[in-house]
């Protein structure tokens, strides 16, 4: 009864091993090296899962697998969809169930707090290729190959969650007591979903049959804006806050040279105006389950950046 994770390397595949971990389940760390910080007694396999082989080597003899791979955020549009059909096919031989970890690309610029109801009306390629990859996960359990489930979170932060908006851009400079920016505006209400939450949610949705051939928002504390995070970093910090934001012109400025900064401009809707998820159907059908207060989850997670660069 093997639980695999694919992309056990990065910020969500990490929290979810150290979560199957904490429940004492059996754990499968997937990544391209073989060789990442786990816990004692999780086994670690190397695998490019965006191929045929690879894929089906990292899911054998899987009971769950939680799809967290992603290629490069710059090669979505080329990369991604094959990497998620080569992970359908590989748990679909493996007789896995697969819980999906998505995001919110797929409803575009909202217009209220996002339901799993909303209309998809992602504008831009990334958000599309999200509504595509969707659609391959549902469809495969529809049509009976394998079961499937999908939690959808918004911008995260945590333990490993560096490459983010609320990663290294935020962290780095509060912890040295310089300028941090948030990007868009510093004043309009974002969901953060908390890493270690979201891996609590995730294993919910693999343990449950009735999350089955469904998406669920996976819950978060209560929003907030820019500069309400970016105070509550500089206070773990133990720095004076100095916020700053990085708006549309500067965006645009330095995707000239960045293609990473570059990529920013199809999302930065969601940062200038109010971007808010709903997981109420998540709390009706699993129970109540409390995030992590902002305070004590940003306090974790200054700290384990002052640990990973001490400087």
């Amino acid at each position: 009864m093997r639980h695999v994770v694919l992309g056990a390397a990065g910020g969500t595949g990490s929290a979810v091993v150290r979560e199957l971990v904490a429940r004492g389940l059996p754990v499968r760390a997937v990544t391209r090296s073989g060789a990442t910080d786990v816990p004692e007694g999780v086994e670690q396999v190397a695998a490019d899962v965006a191929t045929p082989e690879g894929a089906r080597r990292a899911c054998a003899a899987a009971a769950v697998i939680y799809h967290c791979a992603q290629p490069n955020y710059t090669k979505w549009a080329e990369l991604f969809p094959p990497l998620t059909r080569a992970v359908l096919d590989g748990a679909a031989e493996a007789g896995a169930k697969l819980v999906f970890a998505d995001n919110l690309y797929v409803y575009g610029p909202p217009n209220g707090s996002m339901t799993e109801e909303t209309p998809q009306r992602a504008q831009g390629p990334k958000g599309r290729i999200r509504v595509e990859m969707a659609a391959s996960v549902l469809r495969a359990h529809m049509e009976g190959r394998l079961r499937c489930t999908i939690g959808r979170s918004s911008d995260y932060y945590g333990a490993r969650g560096t490459g983010t908006t609320a990663g290294d851009n935020i962290m780095k400079p509060a912890l040295r007591g310089k300028r941090a920016r948030w990007v868009g505006s510093l004043d309009q209400p974002h969901t953060l979903n908390y890493l270690e939450d979201m891996a609590r949610a995730l294993v919910t949705l693999g343990e449950r049959d009735e999350a089955d051939g469904q998406v669920w928002h996976l819950p978060a504390a209560e929003p907030l804006t820019g500069r309400e995070f970016l105070t509550l970093v500089y206070e773990a910090a133990a720095q004076p806050p100095k916020p700053g934001v990085a708006a549309r012109p500067m965006i645009r400025l330095v995707g000239l040279f960045n293609p990473l900064v570059r990529e920013l401009n199809e999302t930065l809707y969601q940062f200038e105006r109010p971007f808010v998820s709903d997981a109420s159907k998540f709390q009706g059908a699993f129970g109540p389950f409390e995030p992590t207060p902002h305070p004590e989850a940003v306090r974790r997670t200054v700290d384990w950046f002052r640990r990973r660069d001490p400087r």
